[in-house]
Formats: structure tokens, C-alpha cells, sequence
């Protein structure tokens, strides 16, 4: 039984919110019965989803294990990342963008966040709340969680709106970029491409079977302004979940072929 359900009028969706029957204490977002986020409210550190947990893994790389970082979600689902920013670096500094105020207020409702997040939320378009922010507000991380499928809107599935986060980011600062994508790629090669023109030093990451274009799945796109450090693709790999794959440089037009 749903712990809550909600008919979004935006846009025409039914979103439920249900107890994950596999994990204690954790829940599921799910909108017209297909799941988008897990929520684990008593352990937030744990991130279940593979793709998130992948994302997770990046920002564990930008500073220190602790110190708080500024981010920036374009996209909010049910805030998992921001939730995991709050347990893994208390005191960072957050903003999350969700086009239906609806989503956002069921999810803040019936989830709220843990005492103590520095988080405010922005309704509306992604691309436009972003040129919205205050003027001088950098990020160490701009999360992009909205593709999903070839149906990718075309004002955000671009280089000129990857530059646009960018242009946001602090210096060191990431952005990554969710692409969910159906057996060929063919979304996920056109964004690489897109990010490639955008900043200067784009990788994959991912489970290492996606990488055939054979199934369907999330990869995570990183972009940033300055080289990888040290060890920083080890790192990734070394984090899983296994068996993972990170592609930089040359090893990249793989994905733009």
C-alpha cells in the first residue's frame, strides 16, 4: 500500500510514494508506476539506484570527505543526492530546480529533509532557472537528472546549455550530466558530443556492459573546466558499483562514433 499518492496537474502524472519492501526504512518514487528515486530516510549516505550512486561517487572526489560543498540540482526527483550531500558533508550549501512545484511539494511533504539542510527550491524550467540564480552563486557540482530516452528536450539537450552550467560552476567544479538511453546510444553520443564542445575535459562513467550499446541504462556524463586529478578515474572505478568503466580522452570516441 502507497504511504501517498498524488495526481500532478502540470503534467497529467500520477505520482506515488511507497515503502521499499527490500530496504527498512527506505521509500519509493515512482510516477504512472515507473520508479524514479529511492529514498533511504534513516541511512540518506546509502544510494541504491545505480546511476546515483555513481553520481554519489563523483561528488565524494570534489574536496575532502566532510567538508561542505555548494551544488546545484537541476532536477530534484526526490532530492536523493541532495539528502546524500546533507549526511556525507553537513553544512554544504544547496539549490535544487523541479519544473512542477506539484512533484516537489508531495516529495518535501511526505519525505521531508533532514534537519538542518541548507537547500532552496526553484520551480520551473531548468535552463531558465538557471539564468534566474543570484548573480556571483558558483557550484563545486551541477547535476543534470532530466533525460530520459531519445524524447530529451532540445533547449537542454545542447552545448549552448552546457555552457550555460558551466559558466556556474566554481573552479574545480564538475558538472554531471544523468543520460538514460534506449540500446544504440544514440541520445548519449549526441550529448557527449554536445559536452565535448562545452568544456574542455569530458568522461563516461558506468556500467561497464552499457558501454556495448547493446542495452538500455543510465550513463553519467562529467564535464569540467580543468584536467582530472590524479587518480581521480581509479578512484571512480575502484568505488563501483562493479563491474564500472570510465572513458576520458581518446577512449571517449567510442561513445561519438
Amino acid at each position: 500500500m502507497a504511504l501517498a499518492s498524488r495526481f500532478l496537474r502540470t503534467s497529467g502524472v500520477h505520482a506515488t510514494i511507497d515503502p521499499d519492501p527490500w530496504h527498512d526504512d527506505a521509500f519509493v518514487l515512482s510516477i504512472d508506476n515507473a520508479e524514479q528515486s529511492q529514498v533511504n530516510v534513516a541511512h540518506p549516505e546509502d544510494v541504491f539506484y545505480e546511476y546515483l550512486r555513481r553520481i554519489a561517487n563523483t561528488v565524494d572526489l570534489l574536496k575532502p570527505a566532510g567538508e561542505p560543498i555548494t551544488a546545484l540540482h537541476l532536477g530534484a526527483g526526490a532530492l536523493t543526492l541532495a539528502r546524500y550531500i546533507q549526511a556525507t558533508r553537513p553544512g554544504s550549501i544547496q539549490h535544487a530546480v523541479e519544473l512542477e512545484r506539484e512533484l516537489l511539494d508531495f516529495v518535501l511533504e511526505h519525505l521531508p529533509m533532514p534537519s538542518g539542510t541548507l537547500l532552496s527550491s526553484h520551480v520551473g524550467d531548468a535552463r531558465e532557472a538557471l539564468g534566474e540564480l543570484p548573480s556571483g552563486l558558483k557550484f563545486d557540482v551541477v547535476i543534470l537528472d532530466i533525460f530520459s530516452g531519445p524524447d530529451a528536450p532540445a533547449h537542454l539537450a545542447c552545448a549552448d546549455f552546457y555552457r550555460e552550467a558551466a559558466a556556474v560552476l566554481a573552479p574545480g567544479g564538475i558538472l554531471a550530466v544523468n543520460v538514460g538511453d534506449e540500446p544504440g546510444f544514440t541520445l548519449v553520443t549526441s550529448q557527449t558530443l554536445a559536452l565535448q564542445q562545452a568544456m574542455a575535459h569530458v568522461a563516461a562513467y558506468g556500467t561497464s556492459n552499457l558501454f556495448t550499446r547493446r542495452f538500455p541504462g543510465n550513463i553519467i556524463l562529467l564535464g569540467s573546466a580543468e584536467p582530472w586529478a590524479q587518480g581521480w578515474k581509479q578512484s571512480l572505478l575502484a568505488a563501483g558499483p562493479h563491474p564500472a568503466t570510465v572513458l576520458t580522452g581518446v577512449e571517449l570516441d567510442e561513445l561519438t562514433r
